[in-house]
């Protein structure tokens, strides 16, 4: 069977939340000529992708989302833990830790490069979603990996990345980091200090298997150390000032356009949440100096926005109005003028209904 088409097999199985289906597909690959990897990669990972693009637009909830995204791991499994490979001797060729960052609960795209690895003959620490760095740093003191590979896939988990990637350098282990808060040419890895980046599992073993030099132990870099531009504090005063200037924009919205005002609890709820990832995302930006992090971010929300029938102009106005409360802050307005003009200028009469939040 070609990929395609066991893509589509699998796609139909995990969105109408048929687990004993999705096995059966893969499974019957294996008997057909399809190896692990192959079915891991070019099957099961496009389709988790697609998963999240599907959501993305509005086109499967976010409850089949949760659904198809654990048959989907539950497929890794029954491909990687089957009973008639229990047993087997595997060859090792060195030990690595992946983890994702403290804070990061995508642990699909790391669970993948680790079954990948096994599967080419590593002993694997999978350390799974959200690991303090505290703790990792205890796991490679006892068990002194080859590597550590961190997995970061929202932008604003760069920071948490950044410290992880200096303390593990520390203890003399290398980094290797992956996921697409890094950037599509790993940009933000290497911008962060990693040794390496990988965009995929096959990118990380060919990685591993040139080798990875370890780092000399020394004290933890300090941020300024490898992002000077942070000397200016303007990622400190957006992170410190949050909760500020979340408060204000959302005042001075109901204020420029009073139907806002009668937005249920819960609307408005999520127009608050809205905008703060706006400032989360204004403030990684800062933190990594790339304008890029923060209009992706606007361009892939204005895109979530129109899917749902809400005016992305709506998000023209929340960064209008962040604009007026940092007249001192040159990067942080800078940042703000490009996102409006990203979405397409400043708004001429942006109304949001009352049934549609910011």
């Amino acid at each position: 069977m070609s990929a395609a088409a066991l893509r589509d097999g699998l796609w139909e199985a995990v969105v109408n939340g048929d687990e004993h289906a999705a096995a059966g597909l893969v499974h019957e690959a294996l008997r057909t000529g399809w190896d692990e990897e192959g079915l891991l990669i070019d099957v099961v990972a496009a389709v988790q992708a697609k998963v999240g693009t599907e959501w993305a637009a509005d086109r499967i909830t976010v409850a089949q989302e949760h659904a198809a995204t654990a048959i989907n791991e539950r497929v890794i499994t029954t491909l990687v833990d089957r009973p008639d490979t229990a047993g087997q001797p595997r060859p090792v060729r060195g030990r690595v830790t992946v983890s994702c960052v403290d804070g990061e609960w995508h642990a699909f795209p790391a669970r993948l490069v680790a079954e990948v690895l096994r599967l080419r003959g590593r002993q694997v620490d999978y350390l799974g979603a959200q690991t303090p760095t505290p703790h990792l740093i205890a796991h490679l003191h006892r068990t002194n990996p080859d590597a550590v590979l961190l997995s970061v896939s929202l932008p604003t988990h760069l920071p948490t990345a950044h410290a992880a990637i200096t303390a593990c350098q520390a203890v003399g282990v290398p980094v290797l980091a992956g996921g697409r808060a890094f950037g599509a040419d790993g940009r933000l890895a290497y911008a962060l200090g990693a040794d390496r980046w990988a965009p995929d599992a096959r990118g990380a073993a060919a990685v591993l298997d040139a080798g990875l030099p370890r780092p000399a132990v020394t004290a933890a870099r300090q941020v300024v150390d490898d992002l000077p531009h942070l000397a200016d504090q303007e990622y400190t005063m957006a992170v410190q000032s949050r909760g500020r200037l979340v408060k204000q924009t959302l005042a001075d919205l109901e204020n420029r356009f009073p139907a806002l005002r009668s937005y249920s609890p819960a609307q408005r709820e999520r127009t608050a949440e809205d905008l703060a990832h706006i400032v989360d995302f204004l403030a990684t930006a800062l933190y990594v100096d790339d304008a890029e992090v923060f209009t992706d971010f606007l361009s892939w929300t204005a895109g979530i926005l129109r899917a749902r029938g809400v005016p992305p102009h709506s998000l023209v106005a929340g960064l209008d109005i962040l604009a007026g409360q940092l007249p001192d802050f040159p990067r942080s307005l800078r940042l703000l003028h490009q996102g409006i003009a990203v979405l397409g200028g400043r708004p001429a009469s942006p109304v949001p209904g009352p049934e549609t939040p910011v």
